[in-house]
C-alpha cells in the first residue's frame, strides 16, 4: 500500500464519527464515508504532500454531504408504493351513480308537494316546523307528505331492485 493509503487509513475512524454526527444514521454515514474516500483516492494526485491530510479529507466529506443534501432537496421524496397503494386505487363508483340516478328519477316522479317536503327535509336538513312555516302548511301535513314521499320512493326503488332508503329525522 502506498504512503497515501496508509496515511488515509489513519483518519477513517474520525471521518466515520463526523459522518454519523452529520447523518444521524449509521448506514447513511457509512455510505457518506465510502463516497468521500472514493473521491479522495480518485483525486490523490491533487493532494499536496506536506499539507493537512485530515483537513483535506474532512473537506471532501463535507462537500459530499452538502452535494447529497442539495440533491435530496431537488428530488421529490421517495415513497414506498406499498405505503400509498390504497390511495392510488379508487373504488369503482358506477353502482353509486346508477343508484343515485334511480333515486333522483323516483324523487322526480313524486307529486310536487311531496317532492318539496322530501327535498327540504332529507336534502337540506330542515326541521319539520321550519318546512311547515316555509310552505305555510301545518306540521302534520309536512309529516304525512314526507311519509308518503318516502314510501313512494321506497316502493319505486324496490320494484326496480334499487337501494333501500334510510330513515332520516
Amino acid at each position: 500500500m502506498s504512503k497515501f493509503g496508509v496515511d488515509l487509513e489513519v483518519h477513517i475512524a474520525s471521518l466515520r464519527r463526523y459522518a454519523r454526527a452529520l447523518m444521524r444514521n449509521s448506514a447513511d454515514a457509512e455510505d457518506l464515508v465510502q463516497e468521500a474516500l472514493t473521491r479522495a483516492v480518485a483525486r490523490a494526485d491533487s493532494f499536496q504532500a506536506g499539507t493537512n491530510l485530515r483537513a483535506w479529507l474532512f473537506t471532501i466529506l463535507h462537500n459530499v454531504h452538502v452535494n447529497q443534501v442539495r440533491s435530496k432537496a431537488a428530488r421529490p421524496q421517495e415513497v414506498d408504493v406499498d405505503d400509498v397503494e390504497s390511495k392510488l386505487v379508487s373504488p369503482a363508483r358506477q353502482e353509486e351513480r346508477v343508484e343515485l340516478r334511480e333515486m333522483m328519477r323516483a324523487v322526480d316522479e313524486l307529486p310536487e308537494e311531496q317532492r318539496k317536503v322530501l327535498l327540504l327535509v332529507a336534502l337540506e336538513g330542515l326541521k319539520y316546523d321550519e318546512v311547515a312555516d316555509m310552505l305555510g302548511v301545518p306540521i302534520g301535513t309536512v309529516m304525512s307528505r314526507l311519509s308518503r314521499a318516502r314510501e313512494a320512493v321506497r316502493a319505486k326503488l324496490a320494484n326496480e331492485g334499487g337501494v333501500t332508503l334510510r330513515r332520516v329525522k
